[in-house]
């Protein structure tokens, strides 16, 4: 194996652990959080299908860092997710925003089922558009890179 292979094999190495350590935070700050249990399964599970309706009211009491942590947040936790699978291969841009809509709702359900948080649809909104600009960010650095050389 010449060097240069296995300098970027080492990097995928790194990479997909990093994905992993990103995955497993991602659950524990969304699911397995404190007050995690098994033993009231599907029993304490709030669900919202209202699409934004707990921002208006953080929006008209002037509450601007819960609106930016839940709102922005719901979309930057999730862009890592889009640089991953873009920078594994070359996927289409659906297929991608698809597996990130998977991954949002299986938290979703999770979060439904341990009963760990609210399900919501904005979340899942929110959290498909970071895997898109996280998508997009790849894109446009290798754009980027490729236009220098």
């Amino acid at each position: 194996m010449r060097l240069a292979e296995h300098i970027r094999e080492k990097k995928k190495l790194i990479i997909n652990i990093l994905f992993g350590i990103y995955v497993a935070v991602v659950f524990r700050i969304t699911v397995f959080r404190p007050g995690f249990t098994f033993s009231h399964f599907f029993e304490n599970g709030s669900l919202n299908l209202t699409l934004f309706q707990g921002y208006l009211p953080m929006i008209k009491e002037r509450r601007w860092f819960m609106f930016i942590y839940l709102f922005v947040g719901n979309i930057i936790w999730f862009v890592p997710f889009g640089m991953y699978l873009e920078g594994q291969r070359k996927w289409k841009l659906a297929a991608i925003v698809l597996c990130g809509f998977l991954f949002s709702l299986t938290i979703e359900t999770s979060q439904y089922a341990f009963g760990t948080g609210f399900s919501e649809l904005d979340d899942l909104i929110l959290n498909m558009f970071g895997v898109f600009l996280g998508t997009l960010f790849v894109r446009g650095y290798r754009g980027v890179s490729a236009y220098k050389k």
